[in-house]
């Protein structure tokens, strides 16, 4: 059964990578992001793995990066192997804050220097709530920390606004009763949203460690002051039994 507290909770898995491991994925990345790869996944991207509903790709990247960003949605596969055999270590301690998580989708890379940011939004759950598989939370694993700024943050909130509606409980369904749902386009394409008062919690996690954000949970990046931000994002699902 899937809680309402697993897709608004946070959680962080310390040494998700090893020391390593972080070395060999820089290395991996660097490797791959030559001077036009970078362009590329760059300032020349036109495409995002971030939807806005009503809004063209361009549009969703104006709301969600208006300073741009490297993003890599299919990494080499060196690295997804090596994250993905990281998930499936860290499996029992995933099972323990967020019971219903099976499986880790295909890892993004993303990059921010100064100035880029990610504004704050919520992931959701999927199109259709009540449809498999579900998004329970957000993962980020840092390679490397901008020297100022770039902070990961979460945001919470009391108000009402954000929820649309509160599923009558049935076990057929999946979800556990008083499971509740964020409305749709949750982010700052929305008025109602970027006016919800809404409270900051900032994070600066060593490098190594995987931060877990719910899936309705507002999140983003704070500006990079200086020097750059590396990291590795994915989504944290539960299949059907």
């Amino acid at each position: 059964m899937i809680h309402i507290a697993e897709t608004v909770s946070t959680g962080s898995i310390e040494d998700f990578i090893t020391p390593e491991e972080q070395a060999r994925l820089a290395t991996v990345m660097r490797a791959f992001l030559t001077s036009d790869e970078r362009g590329r996944f760059g300032e020349q991207r036109t495409h995002s793995i971030h939807e806005t509903p009503g809004h063209s790709p361009q549009q969703a990247m104006a709301v969600y990066e208006p300073a741009g960003r490297v993003e890599i949605p299919t990494i080499p596969t060196e690295a997804e192997d090596l994250l993905q055999l990281a998930f499936n270590r860290a499996c029992p301690a995933l099972s323990r804050v967020m019971p219903p998580i099976t499986t880790c989708r295909p890892w993004t890379y993303v990059e921010y220097g100064p100035g880029q940011h990610i504004t704050s939004h919520l992931d959701g759950i999927a199109p259709d709530p009540l449809a498999w598989p579900r998004q329970i939370a957000g993962i980020s694993v840092v390679i490397s920390q901008a020297e100022t700024g770039g902070a990961f943050y979460v945001e919470s909130s009391s108000s009402t606004r954000l929820w649309s509606a509160r599923l009558e409980h049935d076990p057929r369904n999946g979800y556990a009763d008083g499971m509740w749902l964020a409305h749709d386009g949750a982010d700052h394409s929305a008025d109602w949203f970027t006016a919800m008062p809404r409270t900051r919690w900032n994070v600066h996690p060593a490098p190594g460690t995987a931060l877990l954000y719910g899936s309705q949970l507002a999140h983003g990046a704070e500006p990079v002051a200086s020097g750059r931000v590396a990291k590795f994002i994915s989504w944290l699902i539960a299949e059907k039994d």
